[in-house]
This record gives structure tokens, C-alpha cells and sequence, in this order.
């Protein structure tokens, strides 16, 4: 056994924090480790609580059990901070960060981690997570932070560049990669392809039918990615079982398929040459091409919003199916099958000096990918031990590949200098930059919009 103090914040998150909950709690080797639950709404807390309560003496975890409503009060002697913070309400300002811009003449692919939305967004997040990590300086300076809240590369970004705490970010849309892979190889693999719609639209009544694929995928391919969060570009793709290249027999298969699947990576790929992994709806938001209000290539590519009032109900219904699980009036085996998304393997291999091969880190580049700056947040596979989280380096990128992301991590990096200083100037060279904005008085309306707007989350710019 591994014992160890694991403290997750946003513990009441009804995907997150079911699935973190049910992964760290089903370790057989985490056994006897510390659990403190943090989240600031005090009634999802005593939900995920109670089903943790429940877990903890049927799965016999053995665990110390504690929960708490400020981060501060749990980080003493933590080894492992897990976070998936959201400033709500998370469906009404996501909204706001799409219809804001839209008053300017702004129409955004998808507002969440790139455009004027991804600046707003990750202004709200950066600043309740620079307080948790001033803390964890303080109480647990030798922790890890391990993070899943978007935007991704600009939160780590946050965290590598103004404080001490270790970071990694962990994400899983490299499944959306051996989703579409393992769609366009089925045959010659032998995967079985589920009825419904296979998409990697962001939405979850579609998530099903591709993960079933993916699923299966990993279990005959390799792939190799490396880019950005969400800006992935497969450089390699393998038979596991004969190490032959796959790449030849993909790019063949892929060009036979319906040209209406993925039509907008279908584009990028016939451009750069080089896959890109995240499949269309996070793909666009790093793109100047998708955003034109004359061509509205929107609609050429299916580019779909994000549907915020089902994410709200669902979310309603997730809270509902943990209350009755804590309650014991439903079945809780089929959370032994919950994803960690990586948090129980960095955790395991970090604390047991193991050696887990990871997919998909985002880190501080360090030679990682050689054409991107150093210090940017990229994203790559890694290897997790006793001695932390190690990318492995993957060379250059592709020129025109890597000259977008180049472009990214600029934006990024100016969003977090503008986020963490109040410093408008920074703000409004963000927008600039980012490809959807066009226009620099249109971009200083959008800012002062949302300064406006937003000023009881932005404090730090007035």
C-alpha cells in the first residue's frame, strides 16, 4: 500500500468528481491514504461526501475521510492536490463569454479555451487558482497540482511561470484521436463500430459511439501526439502487436471516407499534412479560418455550439444519481469502470516510485518539442515515476504546425501576464493576437465589455 494525503478540489463536480472519487477509491494500493473533499458549495460537497462515506466501507478503502468547504482548511501534509475548479455559474458565463463579442460583430467557433472566450474564461479560473497554489506554497509546497480545468495550457501556464508548485495538466481528448483513427481502420483492425452517430462534436450524447471505438483502438494502436491541449497533431501511429506504420494505410482510409465526417480536420489535414488530434469543435478554436462572418464557415464545417442548458440539466441529473447512490437505494459497481482521466496513475507512480507511461502531459517545455518556445505548456507524452512527470521529447513539429502554435502559446501566455497583474495592456494584446479578432477597436470594445461585466471576478484589473 501506497498512503498518501490526496486533497481534490471541486470534489462536488458531477462528473469530476464522481469519477476522481470512484478511481482514487477502488486503489487497491492507495489503501489507507487520506481523502480530503474540498468544494465551496456546501450541499454537492455533502452529497459527494456521503457516496464517499458509502464507497470507503463497501470497497473496504480504508480511507480518512474529511471534507471542507475552503481548500485552505484541507492542504496541510498534502501530497496531491487534484483540481477541477469552475467559477459558476458555468453554463451562464460560458453563454455570456460567446454573446459578448457577438454585440461587436464576434462570432466565435466555440468560446471556451480559445478567442475572446478563452480570455475570459481563463481570467475567472486563473485567479481563485493562484490562491490555492499561494496556499499550497505555504502548507504543501512540495505537492503536486494535478489539473483538469480549462482553459488548459493557460492554467498550467499560470501555475509553472508565478509559483513554486509542480504542475502537470491532464486531459483525455487524445481519445477522440483513436476514436477517428480506429473509425477510419475498423475494417483492417477489426474493431467493432456501435451504432449512432460517431463525432467528436462536444457533446455528451455523442461521446458513446466514439469512445466505444477508442477504446478499442487503444488496444491495437499506438499513437504518438504532441502540440498543444486541444492543438494535438498525431506524428505517429502503430500497430501494437507488429510495430508496423500505420500512418500509410490511415491516410488512405481516411481520404475514402465520408468527406462530411470531420470536415474541418479533414481540411487541416490536407493543408499541413500532419493529423490533427482533437477532432473538429476544439480544433476550430485556435484556427484564423473558422470564424469569418461573411463565409460563416461554421456552417460549412458543422461547427455546433456547446448546448449549455442539457450541460446544466445534466448536470442536475448527475447530482440526483449520486444522492441516490449515497442514499444505497441504486448499485455503485459500475463506477469500478470510472476513468481518472490519469489522476490514479500519476498519483500511484509518483507516490509508489513506479513508472507509468502517460499518453497526453501538459508540462513546461524543456526541450520537449524543439520549434516550440521553452517554458510553454505543451502537451506530450510522459513518463510518470518516483521522480515526477517527464515528457518525452518528440523534435520539431511540422513548420506550419508549430508556427500555430506558436501563435497559441503567445495568446496564452499574455492572457495569464494580463490575469495574474491586472494588467489591461497584456489583456488587450491577448485579444489582438488570437486569430478570431480582426479589428483593434472591436477588440478593446470586447475587453471593456467583459472587464465591465465580469468585474466581480476580475477584481485585479480595477
Amino acid at each position: 500500500m501506497l498512503p498518501t494525503k490526496i486533497t481534490v478540489i471541486g470534489a462536488g463536480s458531477a462528473s469530476f468528481g464522481l469519477n476522481t472519487l470512484a478511481t482514487l477509491m477502488s486503489s487497491r494500493r492507495l489503501r489507507g491514504s487520506r481523502l480530503a473533499l474540498v468544494d465551496r458549495n456546501a450541499e454537492t460537497l455533502k452529497l459527494i461526501a456521503g457516496l464517499a462515506e458509502r464507497l470507503n466501507r463497501e470497497w473496504d478503502a480504508q480511507m480518512t475521510i474529511t471534507t471542507h468547504t475552503h481548500h485552505a482548511e484541507a492542504l496541510e501534509d498534502t501530497e496531491f492536490v487534484v483540481s477541477a475548479i469552475e467559477v459558476p455559474p458555468r453554463e451562464d458565463l460560458w453563454r455570456s463569454d460567446y454573446e459578448i463579442p457577438l454585440k461587436y460583430g464576434v462570432r466565435q467557433p466555440y468560446a471556451e479555451n480559445g478567442g475572446p472566450g478563452g480570455f475570459a474564461h481563463a481570467a475567472r479560473n486563473i485567479g481563485p487558482v493562484m490562491e490555492i497554489v499561494r496556499d499550497m506554497e505555504r502548507l504543501c509546497p512540495d505537492a503536486w497540482y494535478i489539473n483538469f480545468t480549462n482553459p488548459m495550457i493557460r492554467i498550467c501556464d499560470a501555475i509553472a511561470r508565478y509559483s513554486k508548485i509542480k504542475v502537470v495538466g491532464l486531459c483525455h481528448q487524445i481519445q477522440a484521436g483513436y476514436g477517428m483513427v480506429g473509425y477510419a481502420l475498423a475494417d483492417d483492425l477489426g474493431l467493432e463500430v456501435p451504432e449512432g452517430v460517431v463525432s467528436t462534436h462536444a457533446d455528451s450524447r455523442t461521446y458513446p459511439p466514439l469512445h466505444k471505438i477508442a477504446r478499442q483502438a487503444m488496444e491495437r494502436i499506438d499513437i504518438k501526439a504532441a502540440g498543444l491541449n486541444h492543438f494535438t497533431w498525431m506524428l505517429d501511429v502503430r500497430d501494437k502487436r507488429t510495430g508496423e506504420d500505420l500512418y500509410p494505410l490511415f491516410a488512405k482510409r481516411w481520404a475514402a471516407l465520408d468527406p462530411s465526417f470531420e470536415p474541418l480536420t479533414r481540411q487541416i489535414y490536407e493543408i499541413t499534412g500532419v493529423f490533427p488530434i482533437p477532432g473538429d469543435e476544439h480544433l476550430c478554436e485556435y484556427l484564423p479560418w473558422v470564424s469569418d462572418p461573411t463565409t460563416k464557415p461554421w456552417e460549412k464545417y458543422d461547427i455546433s455550439l456547446y448546448d449549455w442548458d442539457f450541460a446544466s440539466r445534466q448536470r442536475e441529473d448527475l447530482h440526483q444519481a449520486i444522492a441516490r447512490m449515497a442514499r444505497g437505494e441504486v448499485g455503485v459497481a459500475q463506477l469500478r469502470d470510472a476513468d481518472s482521466e490519469g489522476a490514479l496513475e500519476v498519483i500511484e507512480n509518483i507516490a509508489g516510485a513506479g513508472e507509468h507511461y502517460h499518453q497526453a502531459v501538459n508540462i513546461p517545455n524543456q526541450g520537449l518539442i524543439s520549434n516550440l518556445p521553452a517554458g510553454a505548456i505543451v502537451e506530450v507524452p510522459g513518463l510518470v515515476s518516483g521522480a515526477g512527470v517527464q515528457g518525452v521529447s518528440v523534435g520539431a513539429l511540422p513548420e506550419p504546425v508549430a508556427e500555430l502554435c506558436r501563435r497559441e502559446t503567445t495568446v496564452a501566455q499574455l492572457c495569464v501576464d494580463a490575469a495574474v497583474n491586472g494588467d489591461r495592456q497584456a489583456a488587450l494584446q491577448c485579444l489582438l493576437f488570437d486569430p478570431v479578432i480582426t479589428d483593434i477597436d472591436t477588440a478593446r470594445q470586447i475587453l471593456d465589455d467583459y472587464l465591465i461585466t465580469y468585474r466581480e471576478y476580475l477584481p485585479q484589473f480595477w
